[in-house]
């Protein structure tokens, strides 16, 4: 119900062969950007404030453009920026249009380099000068860099100073610029370096600039600079002289995907846009692992490398529960059983009766944790028969045979979003009025007093839809008792590594957490964590701690989760209303392989994800509270 902007989307595509040959065995030169195209438009939902992509192209002249980017801003990003592109070829006659050769020397976006991105801000930033990819120009196509990722780092006030202390002057403060001037420098250094050396074997002129673009190897680049990164990233680059790079950090924070064949090598942030877009079983594609770089040069050659030494793997399990795809083969298992772990905590909520009890979904990404739920829920009403049937050792009536057959699990499609609240209703009564109507119901889905309802969300963080609209419209069915469950755990925590969660106030556990603590007279509780927290910003990064989770120590989860129910439930709400939330052991049950649960757990895998949380409670208790007294 709430929507989180987060993890923008990679793609990238290195054709190995001429674009002739696309042009026999396809049809069309065009090949490759109709491929980026599909892995974009297939990975919007990572990404909706802009968009871009870049290509070279390696057979060009001195005097040519070999280096093309487009981008854009808004939702219709991607089709506007293709459509860019495809506006240099209709003015063409068909016989060029169609000459795969004529296009490779001369037409613009007619390359064999392509490289996509997909933006949401977790900055706040906005203005096209900030959507990928980033561009660092050159009059040597070796120093000539574009770079576009899905990342945010913790430190970029110390890689800031770092690189400003060798005196560059990054033209922006901003994570992505002060990166591609960071990667840039070490670019140009690692040029600088061949020339050196080959110079002295005795090249010289323009076999010296070829022989540089032959030898120049990337990785030396990031062993030199992506040290130094703390946060979640997946980093793309391409180099005007035909060098590409994926790398990923060594948490394995972030996704990234690749397939390589005899004719393409491909990256994305989603397995099964890979899979789409080229018709590949799940077992073709590859993921890249934490730490590890794939490298495509100039000829085409690829390998990966491991560039940075693999810390304990912390993949994202909020990118698993929320973000992702759920047509993955794996995230659509995971997701069925976080709904299926509900099964208990609901069973209670409803006394277990299931007899009256009606199960929805909201949103629609919540759709496949129901089905899960709705499994988890036939397989206890299978049990529940056959217990009955064999106690009662064939002694059973026609009458109640029938009705314990008859017992089923009650799903309806409860809520419906019906219109999108219009912006340009400024005043805040009215507004939150309309806001209220921007989900409709099914009347006639429940027996009103009778039944209770059971809906079923993927999150619960800030809750304000849920106060604002959802469980208003709910109450008008007259259900007995509403039921909001979470798929996910209360989420705590800020998140630094690409979604825009960064602020305390934003999550309603964490002001359950504090009303609890006010309304129990331990008012110090949270003085004196705040306290602790500006003591250690002396400290080393290494040695700091997440203090802020002494703030949920004093109270169990239910507890919690019962004072959330109450700050969202609107006044004059009639039915009971309690929130269930997917326990922390659930989750890691559902989702073993992505055990980076910082937003629930307060376990941040790198030191500056630790600084940040402290000072994010200290600026809320700066703000909040010493503030107003």
């Amino acid at each position: 119900m709430e929507q989180l902007k987060h993890e923008c989307g990679v793609a990238m595509i290195r054709l190995l062969k001429p674009l002739s040959y696309y042009k026999q065995k396809y049809g069309t030169w065009l090949y490759g950007l109709n491929k980026l195209y599909l892995l974009m438009e297939k990975q919007h939902n990572r990404g909706q404030e802009g968009a871009g992509l870049t290509c070279v192209k390696l057979q060009s002249q001195p005097g040519e453009e070999y280096m093309f980017r487009e981008r854009a801003l808004g939702t219709g990003a991607i089709t506007e920026i293709f459509g860019a592109v495809h506006r240099h070829f209709a003015s063409l006659p068909p016989e060029k249009l169609h000459d795969a050769d004529y296009a490779q020397r001369y037409l613009p976006f007619a390359g064999e380099l392509y490289m996509g991105h997909l933006r949401y801000s977790t900055t706040g930033k906005s203005g096209l000068s900030f959507v990928h990819p980033v561009l660092r120009r050159d009059n040597w196509r070796a120093k000539n860099l574009s770079l576009c990722g899905n990342f945010n780092l913790t430190n970029v006030d110390e890689i800031f100073a770092e690189i400003t202390g060798q005196g560059q002057h990054p033209r922006q403060y901003a994570d992505t610029y002060i990166m591609l001037e960071q990667l840039g420098h070490r670019l140009d250094r690692e040029a600088d370096r061949l020339y050196t050396k080959l110079k002295a074997e005795g090249f010289d002129g323009k076999a010296l600039t070829e022989a540089i673009e032959e030898q120049i190897d990337l990785s030396n680049v990031l062993r030199k600079t992506s040290p130094s990164w703390d946060g979640g990233y997946v980093i793309c680059g391409v180099t005007g002289s035909g060098e590409m790079f994926s790398i990923r950090d060594p948490w394995g924070l972030r996704p990234a995907f690749w397939y390589a064949d005899d004719e393409v090598v491909v990256v994305a942030s989603e397995r099964p846009v890979i899979q789409t877009a080229f018709n590949l079983a799940v077992d073709d594609i590859r993921e890249l692992q934490p730490g590890e770089a794939l490298f495509i040069n100039k000829r085409g050659k690829y390998r990966t490398e491991t560039i940075n030494a693999p810390r304990e793997r912390k993949a994202c399990s909020f990118e698993r529960i929320y973000f992702s795809r759920g047509s993955d083969r794996d995230i659509y298992q995971e997701r069925k059983q976080l709904g299926k772990n509900l099964v208990r905590p609901l069973l209670k909520a409803v006394d277990n009766d299931i007899e009256h009890t009606v199960f929805s979904f909201i949103p629609n990404t919540a759709e496949v944790a129901f089905f899960g739920m709705q499994e988890g829920f036939e397989e206890y009403l299978n049990r529940l028969k056959t217990d009955y049937i064999l106690s009662h050792e064939g002694n059973v009536s026609r009458e109640a045979l029938e009705h314990i057959l008859s017992m089923r699990v009650r799903s309806e499609k409860v809520v419906i979003k019906d219109i999108k609240l219009r912006t340009f209703i400024a005043e805040g009564n009215t507004r939150d009025d309309l806001a209220a109507h921007v989900y409709d119901i099914t009347y006639g889905s429940l027996v009103p007093y009778v039944d209770n309802l059971v809906v079923i969300d993927d999150s619960i963080v800030r809750g304000t839809t849920l106060r604002q609209s959802i469980i208003g419209i709910l109450d008008r069915l007259h259900p007995k008792k509403i039921v909001i469950v979470s798929s996910s755990p209360q989420v705590r925590y800020p998140d630094y590594y690409g979604i825009d969660m960064a602020r305390m106030d934003e999550f309603i556990a964490f002001k359950a957490a504090i009303a609890l603590l006010q309304e129990s007279g331990r008012e110090e509780l949270i003085i004196d964590t705040y306290r602790r927290a500006v003591a250690q910003r002396s400290l080393p990064k290494s040695e700091m701690v997440n203090w802020v989770k002494k703030i949920y120590e004093p109270f169990t989860d239910e507890e919690i989760s019962a004072k959330i129910a109450a700050l969202l439930t609107p006044a004059g709400t009639q039915a009971e209303v309690q929130i269930v939330y997917q326990t922390q052991e659930g989750l890691r049950a559902a989702c073993p392989d992505h055990t980076g649960d910082w937003y629930f757990s307060g376990d941040y895998p790198t030191v500056g994800g630790t600084m940040l949380v402290n000072e994010a409670y200290i600026h809320y208790i700066e703000k909040e509270i010493l503030h107003k007294n």
